[in-house]
């Protein structure tokens, strides 16, 4: 379908933000939330069905037990061997939708790898509120909005350490204002100029696709963004119903339905229920009747399905057998928009098998740190300054954010370190900012610091001066380990922030942005912990229950 011209920069569209501070819009018909700019996805079970597929069972495999929405094409993979399967397996691969990664004029930085040569993931999951179908049209209701330009109303960022050991996720409030940048539509060319007000995060979708909810991710955070996945209304519903329900709580009966008209429409009673269909969307989209009726609730709530939802296809009770497989596939396949580095049924395979290797109990579902916004954006939310960058800082440096990081012994290091008059130390000014360039010698002064200390051998690199946020020292072999360490205790830099690097050829100090005044290193600015208004909720939390408003409670 066409798309309509982006609204106007810092206002408001209509009919869409009529809530509370903090409700994002209206939600008459529920509130918003869930894919894309084109043609919905078919609910599951259109298209080509199973006749022509191989009697026989799939054989078992331990591989089942892989996040199961995708764990399915190892049955496709078996059958394949036959031409009928082939066939399937293809119509599974043309149900996905594809788009660009990226439509910024930004191009994102590599991962660096960590000591062993791994790097992180992250996925950005959008969910799109697009009324582009029938099937669309019929779940989300708001008639005034059919046909028109779609929001990407869930944005949550995913991250998979570099070693695998744990998974971070980050929302974003779908009211977080922020600049949007350069986005040029890849179809029809539009180029979306940067904003020069400030525009609500969930507009990025109308600028050319979710590419640009991409960009802007990027924009505001700096974290190098691997991959998207976006999914709709329909897509939601066709999911819940394969996977045959998540168990969800709530701490007294619920009603999302005000007199006014606006709500869910989700009515639970106290205690835990196993939602699926289009009471599982009816969840996920909830904001009146869950805590202060404000997308932060519904947010939270977001939050506990997901972890619910992980927990449930990690025990596979639902997931036996081939048939419930295929519908799984099939409804996996047809909701999804991704980039095209995950065209395929076998990347999407792949990308699961990486991501079932963080247990549940390193899982960790935060919300961005924001404050409310004043004046005309009142009811708006901004990144908190400080406490949001802390967050996205431990993830572009891959911190674990379930603070298990801190709690590591300093690594056994086999390497001891030389006499310090005899380490060659690099040193370079990082200091820079986004908006502020290098502070004055602070290569020089540094440097200065580790002769006082006995590196005599310390010498200034003018000639890179590529910014970091925080100091760090980098080696390139294991045999200069012991000596890039006792040049960070030289100086009470931690042990954390030393790390190898096949960038340098050397020992190099990079003086971040975390150290440009005088004086000893401000060892708070490594700060490893979760700030706690980023709400962090553990994946293995079976407890978590969410907080019903008394105005709605039935």
């Amino acid at each position: 379908m066409g798309r309509s011209s982006v609204r106007g920069e810092g206002t408001r569209p209509r009919g869409r933000h009529d809530g509370p501070p903090g409700s994002g819009g209206a939600e008459a018909a529920g509130g918003r939330s869930g894919q894309g700019r084109r043609s919905g996805a078919a609910p599951a079970g259109t298209g080509p069905g199973r006749a022509g597929l191989p009697s026989r069972r799939a054989p078992k495999s331990g591989k089942r037990r892989v996040l199961r929405w995708v764990a399915t094409v190892l049955a496709l993979l078996i059958l394949g061997t036959g031409g009928a399967g082939y066939l399937y397996y293809k119509h599974l691969n043309g149900n996905i939708r594809k788009e660009d990664l990226t439509l910024g004029d930004k191009q994102m930085a590599d991962h660096k790898a960590n000591a062993a040569g791994q790097t992180p993931l992250n996925i950005l999951l959008i969910g799109s509120d697009a009324r582009d179908s029938e099937a669309n049209q019929k779940l989300g209701g708001a008639k005034e909005t059919f046909g028109g330009t779609p929001l990407a109303d869930v944005q949550m960022l995913l991250h998979l350490s570099a070693d695998r050991s744990n998974i971070s996720v980050v929302s974003m409030p779908r009211d977080t204002m922020l600049k949007m940048p350069k986005c040029t539509d890849p179809d029809s060319g539009k180029v979306y100029a940067a904003s020069t007000v400030d525009v609500q995060t969930n507009e990025s979708l109308g600028r050319g696709g979710p590419g640009c909810t991409v960009a802007a991710w990027y924009e505001l955070t700096g974290i190098t963004i691997d991959h998207f996945m976006m999914i709709d209304f329909a897509g939601v519903v066709s999911m819940a119903d394969a996977i045959g329900g998540v168990p969800v709580c709530v701490d007294a009966n619920i009603h999302s339905r005000g007199s006014d008209g606006k709500g869910s429409g989700l009515k639970l009673k106290e205690g835990t229920t196993s939602v699926k269909g289009k009471q599982a969307l009816q969840w996920l989209r909830t904001r009146y009747g869950f805590e202060d009726n404000t997308d932060l609730g519904r947010t939270k709530a977001q939050h506990q399905y997901l972890n619910s939802m992980v927990r449930q296809l990690r025990k596979g009770t639902k997931l036996t057998d081939p048939g419930k497989l295929m519908s799984l596939a099939e409804a996996a396949t047809s909701a999804l928009t991704v980039d095209k580095g995950l065209d395929t049924v076998k990347k999407l395979y792949d990308l699961a098998e990486e991501l079932k290797k963080a247990p549940t109990d390193r899982i960790t579902m935060t919300t961005m740190p924001n404050v409310y916004g004043t004046g005309q954006f009142s009811g708006r939310v901004y990144p908190k300054a400080d406490e949001a960058e802390q967050v996205f800082r431990m993830i572009r440096e891959d911190i674990p954010l379930d603070g298990k990081a801190s709690k590591r012994k300093t690594p056994v290091v086999t390497d001891k370190a030389a006499p310090d008059d005899e380490i060659s130390v690099s040193v370079r000014n990082a200091t820079g900012t986004d908006t502020l360039g290098p502070a004055q010698g602070r290569a020089s002064t540094v440097k200065e610091l580790l002769t006082d200390a006995g590196f005599t051998r310390a010498s200034v690199d003018s000639q890179n001066t590529e910014p970091a946020a925080r100091t760090g020292l980098l080696y390139p072999s294991a045999d200069l380990e012991g000596d890039a360490q006792a040049v960070a205790k030289a100086l009470g830099i931690p042990v954390a922030q030393v790390k190898k690097s096949t960038e340098v050829s050397g020992i190099v100090l990079a003086v971040g942005a975390d150290w440009r005044e005088d004086g000893a290193y401000p060892a708070k600015a490594a700060d490893e912990k979760t700030p706690e208004s980023a709400n962090p909720l553990n994946g293995a939390d079976e407890k978590a229950c969410m907080h019903v408003n008394p105005n709605y409670t039935w």
